[in-house]
């Protein structure tokens, strides 16, 4: 007999994958200790949870994989080619159909870039160094380094009005952070500043003064004085933020950032399903405190969030003196929240993480 942390290290599967499909009844361990609750698992299941990871992989429901399983432990390969066939079939016809949307929509997006006219007027803004840079401290953490999404390479800089937001998401964070501009008299105009032009511009932001930033075409100036980083920004729309911002909801609650970053690197963590990132699982009290658990245990108010994301997420907020930040729970399957509580124009969202027990 094997452990479930033997039979998840041999098989590729995690050990609360393995409890998942405990429960639902498609890989159920040979033997259960009465007293300790411990899984066991016979030699052969090994094999059937190497083949469950497979079929997950290729996207085959649990209902089939039920049945694929019990063709595989009955020796009945006819029946396990069919079941097989069928799905495969199943997922050409949803390519198919999935290619003829996309082109539908490979259409519009061209209609749109037709009749889309890129800025031409150069704008001339003035804006205070240090609370720039604060912007852009409070966002850089978040920007996505996956080369498979170039637009989400760099940093949005929104300007409307008197105001500069700026934006970084890497699909699972999203930052944002506001700062005052003059000079701007037009409507809402949108750009990207690709990271390492982000980056440079940051490095001219160490005096108190003013700084210029120029947008001519498509290339972004920076000018500090008699320095200046320059280049041209990201060919790519970012996405609409705004309709990525819940509205505040569930519970607020009002944290020391420094006692909180100390919890999270104390307190009980747990390891994803994937294994590849550690957890705090967090819940709102009645008393207006947070609390750390080592797992979800059947509560609704526990919202689990990569441990790593929600340091960063901490440690750029309370960055120059902001040592009170307000963290917004709802649900665990909504994001969470965190701003700061003297300015509530810069926050993070980070997306949760499913917990199967």
């Amino acid at each position: 007999m094997r452990s479930i942390g033997e039979t998840a290290r041999d098989s590729g599967l995690g050990v609360s994958a393995l409890r998942f499909y405990d429960r639902a009844g498609v890989l159920v361990p040979a033997w259960v200790d009465p007293v300790s609750g411990y899984r066991w698992y016979a030699p052969g299941q090994v094999q059937e949870a190497r083949l469950l990871g497979r079929l997950r992989r290729a996207g085959m429901p649990l209902a089939d994989i039920r049945l694929v399983l019990a063709g595989w432990s009955g020796a009945d390969p006819e029946l396990v080619r069919t079941l097989l066939e069928a799905h495969l079939a199943r997922l050409e016809r949803g390519l198919s159909a999935a290619r003829d949307e996309f082109s539908a929509l490979r259409a519009v997006l061209d209609h749109r870039e037709n009749v889309m006219t890129s800025l031409r007027t150069a704008l001339r803004l003035s804006l205070a160094a240090p609370e720039l840079a604060a912007a852009l401290d409070t966002v850089r953490f978040a920007v996505s380094t996956d080369p498979d999404l170039p637009m989400l390479g760099g940093i949005l800089f929104d300007i409307e009005g008197e105001s500069l937001h700026v934006v970084a998401t890497d699909r699972y964070r999203l930052a944002v952070a506001r700062t005052g501009v003059a000079g701007h008299e037009g409507g809402r105009v949108q750009l990207v500043v690709p990271t390492p032009l982000a980056d440079a511009i940051r490095a001219l932001l160490d005096g108190e003064g003013a700084v210029r930033l120029i947008v001519d075409g498509d290339r972004v100036t920076l000018e500090a004085g008699d320095r200046q980083a320059a280049g041209p920004r990201l060919d790519h729309d970012f996405p609409d933020y705004r309709r990525l911002i819940p509205p505040t909801a569930g519970r607020r609650v009002l944290v020391d950032a420094s006692a909180f970053r100390q919890a999270l690197e104390t307190g009980p963590v747990r390891s994803g399903e994937d294994g590849g990132q550690t957890l705090s699982v967090l819940a709102a009290q009645d008393d207006g405190t947070v609390t750390l658990h080592a797992d979800a245990d059947g509560a609704p108010d526990r919202v689990a969030v990569n441990r790593d994301f929600l340091l960063d997420a901490v440690d750029a907020l309370a960055a120059g003196s902001h040592d009170r930040l307000a963290l917004e729970l709802v649900t665990p399957t909504a994001p969470i929240t965190i701003r700061r509580s003297d300015d509530e124009e810069a926050f993070s969202l980070l997306m949760p993480v499913r917990l199967d027990d």
